[in-house]
């Protein structure tokens, strides 16, 4: 039985200018795909409040950890044809990064957050996370802060700059070139879903703006588990968001996009998109099954985890069956296998707590207009 799609479109539209009408939301841009077709495509607002720019569907949206399923996508399709082994240990690929006790962790443990090295040295500032070769000789000099494999805590930066090194060392290439040359190119969003943004993109950069990210960040005590995970010059808000090399950089634990891009890349993983599918469903349903559980370290809930995705994103209008990443302020994609559906949002006003409300309020859209239930 066919599924009437025509009204998605209009329906995440009304939800985007309704947002931005009620003050709530400054530019935001929101996409899904159902069962491989794009059925919304929409934007609103402004991408920068002071020049007056709107948002359009191809502005760049910084998004923080959002793009960790990128990454982790990225792993996923390198592991597929045998690049990386989930079970080899990290050193295999990175030998310096064995030093003081890390030498068994695996890419596994770090897809699943439970390497035990979730944490950077208290003094790493903005200007250390654009040099690749400082922030990769920071991690490998770490000490895990339990027994890899044995406990949970999010690797808030970590984790891209360690899979990123993986991937370097195994395919010879940067983590940008692995990202556009196996997942984006093939996709045709190259010029759409990056980790560092190029010069000559940079015109389409959404300018980040503060809702009230900051000053939640400025509430929490020193003594927060997240501030071992990410110190607080870099808590991820405008600032550090909206800076030229941070923005340039590879850190693959954040990145640049356009909703409908990350969306088609989470559609890719569900099945044939263009002519494109990602993994198998085989090597889907062992990625995307529950990998590792309990109350998360870092975050200080329960937070089950797939490889790379967080499982049941209900804070962002995920079903139970979902899987993917959100992002500081706000942002979101994911994909859902029992209805699916891919989708995400994206957006320059970074917000946290009961004025985070935008993905899940437009993925609902989505869900209600295909007849679903998140």
């Amino acid at each position: 039985m066919r599924t009437d799609t025509s009204d998605v479109q209009q329906r995440v539209q009304r939800a985007l200018d309704k947002l931005v009408e009620s003050g709530q939301e400054t530019g935001l841009q929101a996409a899904a795909y159902f069962r491989g077709e794009l059925v919304a495509d929409a934007a609103a607002g402004l991408a920068d409040p002071v020049g007056g720019a709107p948002a359009g569907r191809d502005t760049l949206f910084h998004s923080f950890s959002t793009a960790k399923g990128v990454t982790a996508t990225v792993a996923h399709v390198l592991a597929a044809r045998g690049v990386l082994d989930y079970d080899s240990p990290v050193a295999e690929y990175w030998p310096e990064f064995a030093a003081h006790g890390k030498q068994d962790i695996t890419l596994h443990q770090v897809l699943t957050h439970t390497a035990g090295v979730p944490h950077l040295p208290s003094d790493t500032m903005p200007s250390h996370m654009s040099d690749w070769g400082e922030m990769c000789t920071r991690i490998a000099g770490l000490s895990p802060l339990w027994d890899p494999g044995t406990d949970m805590g999010y690797h808030g930066w970590t984790f891209g700059w360690i899979i990123g090194e993986v991937i370097r060392r195994a395919t010879g290439n940067p983590v940008s070139a692995a990202l556009r040359d196996h997942v984006a190119s093939p996709l045709g969003v190259a010029d759409s879903l990056f980790f560092g943004v190029p010069g000559s993109e940079a015109t389409r950069l959404a300018v980040l703006v503060e809702g009230n990210w900051d000053a939640a960040i400025a509430a929490m005590p020193d003594s927060a588990p997240i501030f071992l995970a990410s110190p607080r010059p870099i808590a991820a808000g405008a600032g550090l968001g909206n800076g030229e090399a941070y923005l340039r950089a590879d850190i693959p634990s954040a990145g640049t996009m356009t909703a409908a891009a990350v969306a088609r890349m989470y559609a890719a993983l569900l099945g044939e998109v263009g002519g494109v599918r990602l993994l198998s469903a085989e090597h889907l349903a062992r990625v995307s099954a529950p990998a590792a559980s309990g109350t998360d370290r870092m975050l200080g809930h329960h937070s089950p985890k797939a490889l790379g995705y967080f499982l049941g994103l209900s804070w962002a209008g995920g079903s139970p069956q979902s899987f993917g990443t959100t992002g500081s302020g706000g942002s979101a994609a994911f994909a859902d296998p029992a209805h699916g559906i891919s989708f995400a949002l994206t957006k320059n006003r970074l917000t946290v707590g009961p004025a985070d409300q935008a993905a899940r309020s437009v993925a609902h859209e989505v869900y209600a207009a295909l007849g679903r239930t998140a």
